[in-house]
């Protein structure tokens, strides 16, 4: 069965949101056929509402707003960085760093990629930490604090550890980029709501998963930002 016709996982139901799962190599708006929110629509029998996104070749959380003015909230929130999100991304390169920020702003290259600048005028921040899951393969969980597009995969390239299987950003060929969105945060109502979604443990992510140091990320919002 492909993705377009798998049910998509739905999380959490809430009177203003879903948070649903987004399968990796899931178009988010349609193209070739029909995009992650159309698929949520129609499963859901409901009319929804993107305010925020994720790359194709990423999977995990994805809030889906119930109505215009809760999607305007969430709109809000996400461009004020109210939202924290926490993803997981695998390497099989040695990054310059093993954890800290990348800063900078970030420009068009070439074939739709992004390329990471030396100035900040207007910057992509990002913070991350690693550990070492298996030889010659490292786990990352990130943070970013801006919205930019391919903003962690660009990240990641600019410490010499592009994503395994991001092709675009020179990863090594794998059968899916290792790019996850593993968590969100954030205050809807005055009342604080956390999600967690592990990666699929079938794939090379249960090196990340399965390591015996995974228990200091299983709650990202207590690590030190």
């Amino acid at each position: 069965m492909d993705k377009q016709h798998t049910p998509l996982h739905v999380h959490a139901q809430h009177n203003d949101f879903y948070v649903i799962e987004k399968p990796a190599g899931l178009n988010f708006h349609s193209e070739e056929g029909p995009g992650f929110v159309v698929i949520a629509q129609q499963q859901l029998n409901e009319k929804l509402y993107a305010v925020h996104r994720l790359d194709k070749v990423t999977s995990g959380l994805i809030i889906l707003a119930r109505s215009s003015e809760a999607a305007a909230e969430f709109t809000r929130q996400f461009t004020a960085h109210e939202v924290d999100k926490y993803y997981l991304a695998l390497s099989d390169a040695k990054p310059k760093k093993k954890q800290g920020w990348v800063k900078g702003d970030m420009a068009k290259s070439r074939r739709s990629s992004y390329k990471l600048l030396n100035t900040t005028e207007n910057p992509a921040i990002t913070r991350f930490y690693s550990m070492s899951v298996a030889a010659n393969l490292r786990g990352f969980i990130l943070k970013p604090y801006s919205g930019k597009t391919h903003q962690l995969r660009v990240a990641l390239k600019s410490i010499s550890a592009p994503i395994l299987g991001d092709a675009l950003y020179g990863g090594t060929i794998a059968e899916r980029t290792y790019l996850h969105a593993y968590a969100l945060c954030f205050l809807w109502d005055n009342e604080l709501y956390r999600f967690i979604c592990e990666p699929n443990s079938n794939t090379q992510f249960a090196q990340i998963t399965k390591h015996e140091n995974f228990h200091s990320w299983q709650q990202p919002w207590q690590l030190d930002w």
